[in-house]
């Protein structure tokens, strides 16, 4: 487990994507040792945020402050702390699992001995030790994702970005994956998911329910759940988005 804890604030950020207001005054704080879902339907803003926080977007307006034990630091001496998964993957198809873990391996520049650890300790948690030799075009959906969570996961990043990872996977699938999710959050890194799944809201530490590019309502599940007097985070969203 790291000594260092990252935190990120974002501060009135605005970005139009076109004609499109893509984020609108939008603001939430970050931190480490955390699970914060980005919870709302397909333009609700939260891939173009995930982009602005991993430095391929940049906001027309507004401010993202990254800290590092509370100082303020530039996004270039975080960078490498950051793991970026998109929504849609770039996986090679023809492969394997483990030639996967190789190219990163060597991307990345991680020794042989740490690499021999990281690999064995991701293949563990994910499971996927027994299929290092099947090529990803031969993986279920499940375990498509996990894989590419590896490759994010192998340089030890601090801050973990993940666009929708569980989008288009079954329902065991997606409780595995969160599982793991689970396993990563021990380690005090940050876990920053967007998900379109409500259910899924009510596993994250904190969540940020988004509509049209602004947060709606934020805070601990179940501490939302018992301000609005409701039994699920969808009713809430419901509540929100009528009254708005």
């Amino acid at each position: 487990m790291s000594n260092r804890s990252y935190s990120i604030t974002i501060d009135q950020l605005y970005k139009c994507m076109g004609k499109n207001q893509a984020l609108d005054n939008l603001s939430l704080s970050l931190t480490s040792g955390q699970i914060h879902g980005l919870i709302g339907p397909e333009g609700a803003g939260k891939t173009t945020l995930i982009r602005c926080l991993v430095g391929l977007l940049h906001p027309n307006q507004g401010s993202i402050i990254y800290f590092e034990n509370g100082t303020p630091i530039e996004f270039a001496h975080i960078r490498e702390q950051i793991a970026y998964m998109p929504q849609q993957q770039s996986l090679y198809a023809d492969l394997s699992v483990d030639e996967h873990l190789q190219f990163f391996r060597s991307m990345y520049q991680i020794s042989k001995d740490d690499y021999q650890q990281k690999r064995a300790e991701l293949l563990e948690i994910t499971r996927l030790g027994d299929f290092v030799g099947r090529s990803a075009r031969n993986l279920s959906g499940g375990m498509y994702k996990k894989l590419g969570l590896m490759c994010a996961l192998l340089r030890s990043p601090q801050i973990l970005l993940l666009d929708e990872p569980t989008n288009g996977v079954d329902p065991i699938s997606r409780r595995e994956f969160w599982e793991l999710l689970y396993t990563l959050h021990e380690q005090n890194i940050m876990i920053v998911v967007t998900t379109a799944y409500m259910d899924e809201a009510e596993r994250c530490s904190e969540v940020h329910l988004m509509e049209k590019g602004k947060i709606i309502a934020e805070g601990e599940p179940i501490t939302l759940l018992k301000k609005f007097g409701v039994e699920s985070i969808d009713q809430i969203y419901l509540k929100m988005t009528v009254q708005g």
